[in-house]
């Protein structure tokens, strides 16, 4: 599997989680019993589907092998493997966070994925 995956948050929820020093995920994640996770080639997909034209995000990168077996891969989306949390995301486990902002078309800029 892959040593970052990729969580997409709301700058309020975010900030709260840092305060808090983790994450129990968003109310889809808590109706869905985990909190949801993409990889870097999952991530675009996910935007488009699930947050498409919020501006008010932050990407937080995430180190998989931090979490250790609370950690996941289930099929979903496609028959493909999705990194799932079941439990609360840790400070200690995010390697960076970006601020997202949209194109002119309304799609989401990443920064670059692959940065430590």
């Amino acid at each position: 599997m892959t040593d970052t995956i990729f969580k997409l948050i709301d700058r309020p929820a975010w900030r709260a989680a840092s305060e808090a020093g983790t994450f129990g995920g968003s109310a889809v994640d808590a109706g869905d019993g985990f909190i949801h996770f993409s990889t870097a080639a999952q991530l675009p997909e996910t935007a488009a589907r699930h947050f498409a034209g919020r501006s008010d995000l932050v990407l937080v990168a995430v180190d998989a092998a931090v979490l250790g077996d609370a950690l996941r891969w289930e099929v979903s989306r496609g028959g493909a493997l999705f990194p799932h949390l079941y439990g609360p995301l840790s400070m200690g486990a995010v390697r960076w966070v970006a601020e997202l902002t949209l194109d002119a078309a309304g799609r989401h800029v990443f920064p670059d994925l692959d940065r430590a």
